[in-house]
């Protein structure tokens, strides 16, 4: 195992047999309780979980990762499927010794942490705007507004000091970008601009559904931001899934109402739901 200061890594070369024996995840972990396992959203990585990181983490062992491909981890070698992400996230949870923590995770995050629970790797799983229950593939999507944001990135950190700026830069995933302070902003538009695993890993989430929703036995709880302008609520889940709406938020509500967001992750992971 190899750890550094500030953020952790963990190296699986030597734990167990591995396709991909040289993976590193990169992973934050603070607070005391049960575990819970957090997973960001596509072009995102652990950061947009800081809001309610501190909050979580008075009740749980709060683990903030990047996905492979994003934030400080390295893309997977194949094609990064949003099973084969959940497939690395769980070597690594070998790797910290951790079989069944609770999960959750928003859009791309959410459907990975569905895979977690599908495959019985989760002890309960939130997922907030989950990708994935659309009913067919989407199919490809230009990259403008990406190759846009890698343009702009000597400007981002000027434009995000005032509030109008961080409108214009925030406003299509986030509800009210007045809240997320300059700093956070600028990362998150950094984080979406230049992660290594964005291209290979739309294009993957894209191509497919989940379609195993009803199959997963761990406790499911669907969060669903009113504002949210990217993800739509399916006209049909299972009766087992509890759903939630989040007023007042975007598709990435963490900035929005973290008091509200963490309050939802705490009971969708509370012991009489996740045992």
């Amino acid at each position: 195992m190899i750890r550094d200061a500030g953020s952790a890594r963990i190296c699986l070369r030597a734990l167990h047999p591995d396709p991909h024996p040289l993976m590193t995840i990169a992973y934050d972990r603070a607070g005391a309780g049960t575990p819970l396992v957090l997973i960001h959203p596509l072009g995102g990585d652990r950061r947009v979980w800081e809001p309610v990181r501190e909050r979580l983490g008075r009740d749980r062992d709060v683990i903030a990762l990047d996905l492979p491909g994003f934030g400080e981890s390295p893309p997977l070698p194949g094609t990064p499927t949003p099973s084969a992400l959940a497939q690395a996230v769980a070597r690594f949870l070998d790797g910290l010794g951790i079989g069944r923590p609770h999960v959750a995770g928003n859009s791309l995050g959410g459907w990975v942490a569905l895979e977690l629970g599908l495959a019985g790797r989760a002890r309960s799983v939130g997922a907030i705007a989950p990708a994935g229950l659309w009913p067919d593939p989407l199919g490809p999507k230009t990259g403008i507004a990406r190759r846009l944001a890698r343009g702009a990135l000597p400007a981002v950190p000027l434009v995000a000091r005032w509030p109008a700026g961080r409108r214009a830069l925030l406003g299509s995933v986030v509800a009210r970008p007045d809240r997320v302070p300059p700093a956070a902003a600028a990362h998150l538009v950094r984080a979406y601009a230049t992660a290594p695993g964005f291209v290979a890993t739309n294009a993957a989430m894209r191509a497919a559904t989940f379609r195993g929703l009803e199959r997963v036995r761990a406790p499911v709880t669907l969060a669903w931001p009113e504002h949210d302008r990217l993800v739509a609520r399916p006209a049909y889940l299972p009766p087992a899934v509890h759903n939630r709406v989040l007023r007042g938020c975007g598709h990435v509500p963490m900035w929005d109402e973290p008091e509200h967001v963490a309050n939802l992750l705490l009971e969708a992971s509370a012991p009489t739901r996740g045992g």
